[in-house]
């Protein structure tokens, strides 16, 4: 199977712009996110996603693979369903599987990208995947930052929020899962992804998955073994600063 991993990076987030080129350890972040998604056996190629020219050049000037797209997206889902087809058309490929990894998640493990694309090799009906880590504390569960997920018995995502969900009076009995923004996309499935019209708890919530699930379609979840912390705000990146000094 080809299988291409796409990382959309851009400078103007609200909560913390310029995030992607915030340095971890002398390094910008989205460097770290490059070089660890690119280390996994799995995939044909790694591309960086951005409507940023320092971005475009960073990437490239690293030995990376960069793609150029329009700066009006609201959901990372779209932009990458444009720079998938840019790199099917500049390089004459057609891709199996499209593994969307948020440019924020630093502490990417290589092997995430497996464990998100084993589902959809395993089952042809699966169409998109997101890793399902663990909450680890209370603190975690009321950030907003942090998108909380519930599931079904069959590990489908039932609903995203940034609120704490499952009610906090049962907190202590049943599991508590964030998502984890490591999202294969089986190729046509992305590009039909676009084409949905956006739904309002998709932008209530500003949660991708949640047009898929509006339209009546499933989000499997994959749980992962592996910890991360995803970089939302300058208090983040020293967090991640430290953990990944081991400190």
């Amino acid at each position: 199977m080809k299988i291409l991993a796409l990382i959309p990076a851009r400078m103007g987030s609200s909560r913390f712009p310029g995030k992607p080129m915030a340095p971890i350890l002398g390094k910008p972040m989205i460097g770290h996110v490059f070089e660890r998604v690119a280390q996994s056996p799995l995939l044909t190629h790694t591309a960086v996603a951005t409507c940023d020219q320092e971005i475009f050049d960073y990437v490239e000037s690293i030995g990376g693979m960069a793609v150029m797209t329009s700066d009006e997206y609201e959901r990372a889902s779209d932009r990458c369903a444009e720079a998938l087809l840019k790199l099917e058309s500049k390089y004459q490929i057609k891709y199996d599987i499209v593994v969307m990894v948020q440019g924020d998640e630093p502490m990417t493990h290589p092997d995430m990208i497996a464990e998100a694309v084993q589902p959809l090799i395993d089952h042809p009906e699966v169409m998109v995947v997101n890793l399902l880590g663990k909450i680890k504390d209370t603190a975690e569960f009321e950030d907003r930052n942090c998108i909380k997920v519930v599931c079904d018995l069959n590990l489908n995502a039932m609903y995203f929020s940034r609120e704490p969900i499952p009610t906090r009076c049962k907190a202590d009995s049943v599991p508590m899962g964030k998502q984890v923004c490591v999202i294969p996309f089986r190729r046509d499935f992305l590009l039909e992804y676009t084409r949905l019209a956006p739904t309002p708890l998709e932008i209530a919530e500003s949660v991708d998955m949640m047009r898929v699930l509006e339209h009546g379609m499933r989000v499997r979840m994959a749980s992962t073994i592996h910890d991360t912390q995803a970089v939302d705000t300058p208090e983040d990146l020293k967090k991640v600063e430290r953990l990944m000094q081991g400190v």
